[in-house]
């Protein structure tokens, strides 16, 4: 009785936050609408997006109060980069959450394990020299997909010593794999013939939303539909991967092939992500960690979770990068970089005093 009690609770708990952090989203993808050099009241934003869907399905919708400088604006300028946001967001949370369990450490994230890294040497291959030129469109994210999951396997071969994945090995061994990538891939940004190309690709590294149009959202979407699905039939095995490898076998999780299919998921979602926006780091990192303080470590209740506030997060922050210096516009990994420093070095702190007190 105790035990489905508790359960029940628990369930409770997460529809709970599920509901409260769906709102929120709802609210910060309307204000993040609106906030801007020009200023759009809700109502029209709102007014504006209706109009254009019920448009599209062949629906009357009375025209509001806005001009068509405010429709440009909230149509095709912020609503698909607000919506961007929100998916990458999502993505990456969701992708730094089967990481840290998947290596079982707090400290993973794609960004500082080197995924990104080797996503944009991929990416930045094909926009340089025209790599995979005969896919056309898919060439950008199956370079981007060849670059992450190469980096990725490294990382991992690297980190594992007689079948077991060290965390100071991992950090290291990502450490030293982002630095070469990030210096290949500053090397063929450099050697690029095309200046204007150079310039661009120079930008995109830093990791950007702007420009972000309407049929760059397929991808990400379903990226994140795709991922989040998998990972939700997989939350058991997540669990029994972060109690450690023992306990996982002992619970007839196949950890090998887990983490084989594991690595190809985290970098099948990074390399599509890179692809559009560019690396943009740390929010694997910070919104796990957020995550687990509001919810508690079951994959059930972390992942539907995580989604929502690398959502919510990832919106406010390209609020950020676009309104704080305006009229100039700092690239969104910029911010994340600020942000996500210091807390990577009070995760650094936490874990050095929680293992001097179990030593």
């Amino acid at each position: 009785m105790d035990a489905t009690l508790a359960f029940g609770l628990q369930r409770r708990r997460r529809a709970l936050w599920l509901a409260a952090l769906l709102a929120l989203l709802l609210l910060s993808l309307t204000l993040a609408i609106t906030l801007g050099p020009v200023r759009i009241a809700p109502q029209q934003a709102w007014g504006i997006t209706a109009h254009e869907i019920a448009g599209r399905l062949g629906m009357a919708w009375p025209p509001g109060d806005w001009t068509s400088a405010q429709w440009q604006i909230v149509w095709h300028v912020r609503l698909p980069r607000v919506l961007l946001a929100a998916l990458a967001g999502a993505s990456l949370a969701l992708v730094g959450v089967a990481m840290q369990a998947m290596v079982r450490n707090p400290l993973a994230d794609p960004y500082l394990l080197g995924v990104s890294s080797g996503a944009s040497v991929g990416a930045v291959s094909v926009m340089a020299w025209g790599a995979l030129s005969f896919m056309g469109e898919l060439a950008l994210p199956l370079g981007a997909f060849g670059g992450a999951l190469l980096a990725c396997t490294t990382v991992y071969v690297l980190a594992c010593v007689n079948g077991r994945v060290l965390a100071a090995r991992l950090i290291l061994g990502g450490v030293a794999i982002a630095y070469c990538l990030g210096g290949l891939t500053s090397l063929i940004v450099l050697t690029a013939d095309q200046r204007e190309l150079a310039n661009a690709i120079l930008t995109w590294t830093l990791g950007s939303l702007a420009g972000t149009r309407w049929d760059e959202l397929g991808l990400p979407a379903a990226l994140l539909l795709v991922g989040a699905a998998l990972l939700l039939t997989q939350a058991r095995a997540l669990n029994a991967l972060l109690a450690g490898e023992e306990t996982a076998t002992t619970l007839g999780v196949d950890t090998t092939r887990t983490r084989r299919w594991l690595f190809v998921l985290v970098s099948l979602v990074t390399g599509g992500l890179v692809a559009l926006t560019g690396p943009i780091g740390f929010v694997g990192l910070i919104v796990p960690h957020v995550t687990r303080m509001l919810v508690g470590a079951e994959h059930r209740s972390v992942l539907p979770v995580a989604a929502l506030v690398g959502a919510i997060f990832l919106v406010w922050v390209d609020v950020l990068s676009r309104t704080t210096f305006a009229p100039a516009e700092v690239p969104v990994g910029v911010i994340t970089s600020l942000l996500g420093g210091p807390f990577f070095v009070w995760m650094l702190c936490r874990q050095s005093a929680r293992e001097r007190l179990l030593a």
